[in-house]
Parts: structure tokens; C-alpha cells; sequence
């Protein structure tokens, strides 16, 4: 009978020590920490989803979010967007949580909360990171999509700070995508095939690596899963998962036939019926669509050797689709196509080149887009065509019984 009581006192005055000691550990700081995603919009700019942190203090009574996707948008925004670089500044914003949610609301998005097991310490050194960072000396930094964006950012200040020993499981398939596969899934979801098809025109070679793991979490949608599958000391790192703002669900409009591949091959169809249309007319016509069509592609060439050598998007380097779009091609288009051997050699070569390039397109180390082959097939008719017209007229190349096409 005494040692049960004995035993019972033992007990209470072990809670009335351990307790409170738990207690102060778990709960003291009063923070809550979690990574909010957002859902791709609709305009291009915010396709690809959104991250960010929040961060409650029960104890200041406050409620904010870290947005590591904060720009100003200038006259000069755009030049400087085109420049990259140094130019292209982004910077960490402080914002209610309120007045965050309030633009999702507005444009339809859901969010998704995932609050992080972090203890009382590292909560406090993860937050006194975001405060400093959120400093006029430190908030700006130099934007790059792929490596150093606001998903890329909170993923390295958790890792640095708030979870040193944080080990993120895998969240792609055996057969890893590259960086330009991960793009082209949110475009297709989009229905940004035009978009899309200026993508795959700038951005060369080095889209097409493999994305290693960490890597795919420049995507708020992977970054989500990163997290997901992670572990701190051997615990999940996200405690709890919910969705605080669930968008209305809109049925998903007809998209347009009018898309870059089905244009690009109607053109070739259209400009190879012509040429067996002997007429005059038709035959100064396609004289006129051969300088503006060359002249398009040397055009094009042009910007891709500025995007390349020109700025400091290293992602623009290295750029297959130079290979069609050939920068020579714009004075020569400019030039009326005489009857001599440089135009015969020229187009003789590319005509051969053209061919050649057909063959090859699937073994390029580059992503190309469907959309360019019919392109490409145009480029070498028109090349034999005008390759064949400055061997046959002796005066000249749309005159006399050799006007047709």
C-alpha cells in the first residue's frame, strides 16, 4: 500500500519536472514555419506555380510571408530582362499573409500548406535567416529560372539554416527528364504551344541535360514534392499538409487549331503548290515570298548569335537551331538572286545542307520543335528552287517561258 503511493509521488513529481522542461523545447518559441505553393495561372509568368514561406509568430502576434519572387517591374524591365545577368534583379518581399492569399483569391489559384517539423531552434535560426535576407543589403539577387529563383532560394535557406541535416528522398521517374521536358509539361498543360515554340527557338543545348534530383526543385510543384519526401533526423519534414485555398474548378475551353505546327505545315503545303502553277503572277509572287522568308531566317539567326554572345543568359548558348536559321541568310535575302555562281552555290549548298538536316533531326543533342522541320523542308525547296532557276534562264530568272515555278 505505501510503495503504490510511493510509486504515484514518484510519478507526479517527475511530470512536475519533465513537463514544463518538454514544453519549452517543442512550444516556447511560439513559431510555425511552412512552405506555401501556389498553382500555375493562366498568363506565362506565373505557368510554372509559385513558392513561398510563411511564417507565424503567436507570441509578436504576426503572420507573414517570405516571397523570394519579387521584382520591379520598370520602362527598363524588359531591356533588362532581354540583357540578363547582373540587370535581371529580383528581391525577397515581406508581406502579410492576408494580402498574399488576397491575389490567389482573385485569380482563381489554390494553395497548398506544408507545415515544416522543425524544433524550436531550428525555427528560429530558419526565421532570423528570412529577416536578415529581407534587409535592404541582402534582399536583392541575381534571377536565373533554372538555379537561383523563389523556389531554388527557399529550398537552400531551409537546407542552410533551418535544416542542416535535411535529406530530400527522390521525386523523379527512373528515367530522369531533362529541364526542357519539365518546362514543356506545364506549357502543354497550358496550352502555351506558341509560347513554347519561342522557348525551344532561344534556349539551346543546355536545356537538354538530365535535371538531377534537387535540381527539379526550381518547380514550386517539385520543390512541394521535395519536401514531401524528405526527412529531418530520420522524421518526416512536413508535420502536417493542407489545402488553405481550393480554386473553383473551370471547364477547360477549345484550343485553338491555330498552333505553330499546323501553321508552319499548311505554309509548306501552300508554297509547294504554287510552284506547279505556271504563272506569271504566282512566279513573282514566290520571288517575293523567297526574300522575305530568307530573309525571316538569317533574321532569326541574327538574334540567336545576340541571345547567345550578345547577354549573359547562359542558357541561350550553344543553340542548334542555328543550323536552319542561318545568320547569312539576311543579305543575301536583301540582294536581288541574279543569275551567277555565288547565288547557284549558295543555294546548291543549302539545298544539299537542308537535306541533310532532315536526316539528322532526331540525332541532334538538342530538343528540337516539331514545329521547325516543316520550316526546314521549306528552306530546301525554296534553296533547289532557286538553286535550279540560276542554272536554266539566260535572262533572267523569272523571264520568258522559264517564269514558272
Amino acid at each position: 500500500m505505501y510503495m503504490r503511493l510511493f510509486k504515484c509521488f514518484l510519478f507526479w513529481l517527475a511530470g512536475c519536472f519533465f513537463s514544463p522542461a518538454v514544453f519549452s523545447q517543442t512550444d516556447s518559441c511560439q513559431l510555425r514555419i511552412s512552405l506555401l505553393t501556389c498553382s500555375p495561372g493562366e498568363e506565362l509568368y506565373s505557368l510554372f506555380g509559385h513558392s513561398a514561406i510563411r511564417v507565424v509568430d503567436n507570441l509578436a502576434h504576426t503572420d507573414i510571408v517570405y516571397n523570394y519572387g519579387t521584382f520591379e517591374f520598370d520602362e527598363d524591365f524588359y531591356y533588362n530582362f532581354v540583357l540578363g545577368g547582373d540587370r535581371l534583379q529580383y528581391y525577397l518581399s515581406v508581406s502579410g499573409f492576408r494580402d498574399f492569399m488576397y491575389e490567389y483569391q482573385v485569380f482563381n489559384r489554390s494553395v497548398i500548406e506544408q507545415n515544416l517539423a522543425l524544433n524550436c531552434e531550428e525555427k528560429q535560426r530558419l526565421y532570423a535567416a528570412l529577416q536578415r535576407n529581407a534587409t535592404d543589403a541582402h534582399k536583392y539577387y541575381r534571377y536565373d529560372f533554372l538555379f537561383d529563383n523563389c523556389s531554388t532560394r527557399i529550398r537552400d535557406i531551409t537546407e542552410a539554416n533551418g535544416a542542416p541535416g535535411i535529406l530530400f528522398g527522390n521525386i523523379l521517374p527512373p528515367d530522369a527528364p531533362s529541364f526542357r521536358n519539365l518546362i514543356h509539361e506545364y506549357l502543354d498543360k497550358g496550352g502555351q504551344y506558341w509560347s513554347k515554340l519561342g522557348i525551344d527557338l532561344l534556349l539551346g543545348s543546355r536545356m537538354d541535360r538530365k535535371v538531377k534530383n534537387e535540381e527539379a526543385m526550381f518547380l514550386p510543384d517539385y520543390l512541394m514534392k521535395g519536401f514531401d519526401s524528405a526527412h529531418i533526423n530520420n522524421q518526416p519534414a512536413v508535420a502536417t499538409k493542407n489545402t488553405i485555398l481550393q480554386a473553383s474548378v473551370i471547364p477547360a475551353g477549345s484550343r485553338s487549331w491555330i498552333q505553330p505546327g499546323i501553321t508552319a505545315l499548311l505554309l509548306l503545303l501552300v508554297i509547294f503548290s504554287l510552284r506547279y502553277l505556271r504563272s506569271p503572277k504566282i512566279a513573282a509572287a514566290l520571288n517575293a515570298f523567297d526574300h522575305v522568308f530568307f530573309f525571316a531566317l538569317g533574321a532569326i539567326g541574327c538574334l540567336l548569335l545576340f541571345m547567345w554572345f550578345g547577354t549573359d543568359h547562359a542558357l541561350c548558348a550553344n543553340n542548334y537551331n542555328l543550323l536552319w536559321a542561318f545568320p547569312l541568310h539576311l543579305p543575301v535575302a536583301l540582294m536581288p538572286f541574279r543569275k551567277n555562281r555565288f547565288t547557284r552555290l549558295y543555294f546548291g549548298s543549302f539545298c544539299v545542307f537542308y537535306l541533310f538536316l532532315i536526316f539528322a533531326w532526331a540525332l541532334l543533342p538538342q530538343g528540337m520543335n516539331p514545329a521547325f522541320l516543316p520550316i526546314v523542308a521549306l528552306a530546301g525547296i525554296r534553296s533547289y528552287e532557286r538553286f535550279s532557276k540560276t542554272g536554266t534562264s539566260k535572262k533572267g530568272i523569272y523571264e520568258g517561258k522559264h517564269a514558272g515555278n
